[in-house]
């Protein structure tokens, strides 16, 4: 019997068809290492989990990638806001380094409590800085991206099907904005890079082509995903 998986993108039920006879890529979005996780956010790697276990039940061999978000998650999902690892550091009175090691660990020792399957490669934002930073010159180089004066954002009226995986009303969004959206062009336009504040020094930042700064979350699976998976 033929393994068969909901497709989002389709919002349909359909056979499972792997790019490679017998072989898996799994790239599952990991935690932001501010905190500790709640049950809510424990409750995403059961589900990830038990997708593994049917894939290696059906004889498939999975490359199971799974990232750590130590820098770039503002309080904000609008892009705004402060980094939810320099608030855990003022909150805790340790270095956003440590705070990203502590909750890290603790991240583990839950999924070993929960019987959750470790992934075959774990892989932290902050390592990938260059790998991210390539990504977005690609991004710019084709045009999709535009600088305000806080930072890189990714155009997304550039494509024309923005938003069809999560059936996002766009046209409604823009009409219905209450928010200030400052230099953006669009409400959906999200941060590829961000600069840090004039006068303040960041525990976490980087020098970039654009300027010292730090990646926006939304980029940094795309290419931690692309490095490990993509014609893996």
């Amino acid at each position: 019997m033929k393994l068969r998986l909901y497709d989002t993108f389709t919002r349909g039920v359909r056979d499972f068809e792997p790019l490679q006879p017998q072989m898996v890529g799994m790239y599952t979005c990991g935690p932001t290492v501010y905190d500790y996780a709640h049950i809510g956010n424990l409750r995403t790697y059961i589900f990830e989990d038990i997708l593994r276990r049917v894939l290696e039940l059906n004889g498939y061999s999975v490359k199971h990638v799974m990232n750590i978000t130590d820098v770039g998650h503002l309080t904000s999902d609008a892009d705004e806001g402060e980094d939810r690892m320099e608030k855990g550091s003022r909150r805790t009175g340790m270095t956003a380094w440590e705070i990203a090691e502590l909750y890290t660990q603790e991240f583990k020792n839950d999924l070993e409590r929960l019987n959750i399957l470790e992934p075959t490669i774990w892989c932290r934002a902050t390592d990938h800085i260059a790998e991210q930073i390539n990504v977005i010159q690609c991004i710019e180089d084709k045009g999709y991206a535009y600088q305000t004066s806080d930072g890189i954002y990714f155009d997304t009226s550039k494509l024309s099907d923005y938003g069809y995986l999560g059936r996002l009303d766009i046209e409604g969004l823009q009409a219905g904005a209450r928010i200030d959206i400052g230099e953006k062009r669009h409400p959906t336009d999200f941060a590829l890079w961000k600069f840090s504040p004039a006068g303040q020094k960041r525990q976490m930042e980087w020098d970039s082509p654009w300027g010292i700064g730090f990646p926006g979350w939304h980029i940094e699976c795309s290419a931690m995903s692309a490095k490990y998976l993509v014609l893996f």
